[in-house]
């Protein structure tokens, strides 16, 4: 599936590429991301190809993410108008201001604007929020977002690292007073964190939120330059965050994600994102990547098929424990369905009800 063969995000009919360019390493402020001028590269060849969906945050190498977007592709209204331009609020880059974060009106609307003004544009094609406020009241938060739709300054609204139980709040508020709705559901999700799939992934399917999984490749664990055989040898420039998964289990997804892309003529970091990709309820899968290079494997996932077999062995490899009432849920069509089939689904009949019809009290 070529960048230029566009899906629609959630229940919505922006259209947007089946991968996105994520946008959190432009710029080196942190030490570890992108010059601006390999920035901006990344940007064009991604456009070139056919992309139209690049997403950043307020809080990105500190606020250069948003500028260096901006100056590049914000500041020529023709080229930014074909873009789908995401970026998310919450974080707060103001020390020793309460409101200079969050999620309450005060600190949305102050951040929206300052992120105008970085991505030099007047609107934002979607809005997220970065991660759930536990101070500031749902309803204050939605109804501060849908100000903002309807003046004009956002188009759509998403929601990122969240718990499920408050996106569907949020969710079923907004409907009921007629707000605008969530569209997307950014988390992540990986072969190394499948723990989404136990609530996270059926309320995102269920409510309209079109999935866009971020770090399909566990912050590099997944990208094909961690081996077996290199084990110890290599430190990652993002130390703790990404040394902790280095695990016995992590080297045995990484020897099965080394056959499979030896037997599709493929590289780890492609298969890793194509199984993601394939996942049910995702729609766009952000990539990061520093080099063109890294770019260029990257984009080149959608194009690897994964054969039935090849997604059960990486399915029973990374096999996540879902906690209750998750993981009680496969019992329940025992108890439904009375013997039958419904929706392709069968199961056998309970030991512990009628085996026959009539046969009860």
């Amino acid at each position: 599936m070529p960048l230029d063969h566009y899906v629609t995000l959630g229940r919505s009919g922006l259209r947007v590429s089946p991968l996105c360019l994520g946008a959190m390493t432009f710029g080196a402020d942190f030490g570890w991301g992108s010059s601006v001028k390999d920035s901006e590269a990344i940007i064009d060849r991604y456009v070139a190809l056919g992309g139209n969906f690049i997403d950043t945050a307020n809080m990105y190498t500190k606020g250069h993410s948003e500028k260096i977007i901006g100056d590049h592709v914000g500041r020529d209204k023709a080229r930014r108008d074909r873009l789908v331009l995401a970026t998310k609020f919450s974080g707060n880059l103001y020390p020793g201001d309460p409101n200079g974060g969050g999620s309450n009106r005060k600190s949305i609307l102050a951040a929206c604007e300052q992120s105008l003004r970085r991505l030099q544009t007047d609107y934002i094609d979607l809005y997220w929020l970065h991660n759930w406020d536990k101070h500031t009241p749902i309803d204050e938060t939605m109804a501060a977002l849908d100000d903002l739709v309807h003046s004009g300054k956002v188009r759509y609204l998403g929601v990122s690292d969240t718990p499920a139980w408050k996106v569907a709040e949020a969710q079923v508020t907004a409907r009921f007073r007629s707000w605008t709705a969530f569209i997307g559901l950014q988390i992540e999700y990986s072969l190394l964190e499948r723990t989404v799939e136990g609530e996270l992934v059926p309320m995102a399917r269920e409510l309209g939120l079109g999935i866009t999984p971020w770090s399909p490749l566990k912050s590099g664990i997944l990208s094909g330059k961690y081996t077996r055989q290199n084990a110890g040898q290599l430190k990652s420039d993002r130390g703790a965050w990404a040394d902790a998964h280095l695990t016995d289990k992590s080297y045995a997804l990484l020897d099965e994600l080394q056959h499979v892309a030896k037997q599709l003529d493929t590289t780890v970091a492609r298969v890793a994102i194509a199984w993601v990709q394939g996942r049910p309820g995702v729609t766009s899968t952000i990539i990061g990547a520093r080099t063109l290079a890294q770019l260029e494997d990257n984009l080149k996932a959608p194009d690897v098929k994964l054969a039935s077999e090849h997604v059960a062995k990486l399915d029973e490899l990374t096999k996540p424990t879902l906690g209750f009432p998750a993981e009680f849920a496969p019992l329940f069509p025992m108890v439904q369905n009375g013997g039958t089939t419904i929706n392709g689904e069968s199961a056998p009949i309970a030991p512990f009800v009628p085996s026959q019809p009539g046969d009860h009290y």
